[in-house]
């Protein structure tokens, strides 16, 4: 049967599954010099997370050992940590996980979104200091405010119904998507990206990570957002991220929060992972932060593991798994 390797954790429950089908599971992060050294070639699949960089080199010493690598699982859903046209190029399947972590991903986003309104941050920080500032933590509602979507796909649409029930009005784009899926929604489409942005208070990104969306926000696009609701209150600006870094300009985003254009700044996913305390945005009062645990749940990470598992186990066998991301392979 295969031998796998799992670089960078996977559930208990689902690596006892693979063994239970006579697969060979071996448990270890490897360093990028062993990476490039070859050590995956005795592998017929490998299972990785957003931790473990599968580059082009990695690939190419990777295949024709003497398990010769055929599969790649990517624990999640973004895959910008693997070089897909070298695994396209060198016959091995890619294949993720998209919807196992929707719901982890949701509930954060609209955890960021209400942190930021209502400054629970700060309120939490100075209770800590011994200070009692309720007259100045005045923050606002999301209800009657516009929700601008970069990107309206699985993720987005479960933040849509969450903002939608309570009470925002949604705006999206996403050139990929078919119309009647955001009208079932109540979400309008916008052919432009910058007209989200003209329309919208509050913006959170929900694309992928590519050379077409590399800083895709930036300092005049958040220039155009107006900072009033559409009920009229001037709420201020707000902008989340918890899809990939690189799509937000992290300097454009201090600059706004410095000049007040943006009333706060919530990002997951950051261009440098893992991002160090000397990137000025961590220290501004009204950004907040968390380190790329967007999937980093119980409920997540175990159906992320049987998911993987279903997937490798079916590729064994014989059988197309779902959810390939390199079709060309097949």
């Amino acid at each position: 049967m295969a031998r796998i390797a799992v670089t960078d954790g996977m559930a208990a429950a689902a690596i006892s599954m693979l063994e239970r089908e006579g697969h060979e599971v071996v448990l270890e992060h490897y360093e990028s010099d062993s990476l490039v050294s070859g050590v995956l070639a005795d592998f017929d699949a490998v299972v990785v997370r957003s931790a473990t960089k599968l580059t082009a080199e990695v690939i190419s010493a990777s295949c024709g050992g003497p398990g010769s690598l055929q599969l790649i699982g990517r624990a999640g859903v973004g895959v910008d940590n693997i070089d897909l046209s070298a695994a396209t190029k060198n016959g091995v399947l890619v294949c993720n996980t998209p919807g196992s972590s929707t719901q982890s991903v949701v509930e954060l986003t609209i955890g960021h979104l209400l942190a930021s309104v209502r400054h629970i941050r700060a309120g939490t920080q100075s209770l800590g200091g011994g200070e009692w500032r309720k007259s100045e933590l005045r923050g606002t509602e999301l209800s009657g405010k516009r929700l601008g979507f970069i990107g309206f796909g699985r993720i987005a649409q479960g933040v849509g119904r969450v903002a939608s029930a309570l009470g925002m009005e949604l705006h999206a784009f996403d050139p990929y998507l078919k119309a009647h899926i955001a009208r079932d929604l109540g979400c309008q489409l916008h052919s432009s990206v910058d007209e989200v942005f003209r329309r919208c208070t509050h913006i959170t990104v929900h694309c992928n990570l590519s050379d077409e969306t590399h800083h895709l926000v930036n300092a005049k696009r958040i220039g155009l957002m107006t900072g009033r609701g559409a009920d009229g209150i001037e709420c201020g600006n707000h902008l989340v991220n918890c899809a990939r870094g690189g799509i937000v300009d992290e300097q454009a985003v201090l600059d706004a929060l410095e000049s007040g254009q943006l009333a706060s700044a919530s990002l997951d996913v950051f261009e440098n992972e893992p991002t160090t305390a000397d990137n000025r945005l961590l220290q501004h009062p009204a950004f907040g932060g968390t380190p790329h645990i967007g999937a980093a749940t119980l409920e997540a990470q175990s159906r992320i593991g049987f998911e993987m598992a279903e997937l490798l186990i079916d590729f064994f066998s014989g059988k197309t798994p779902k959810s390939v991301v390199n079709r060309d392979v097949l």
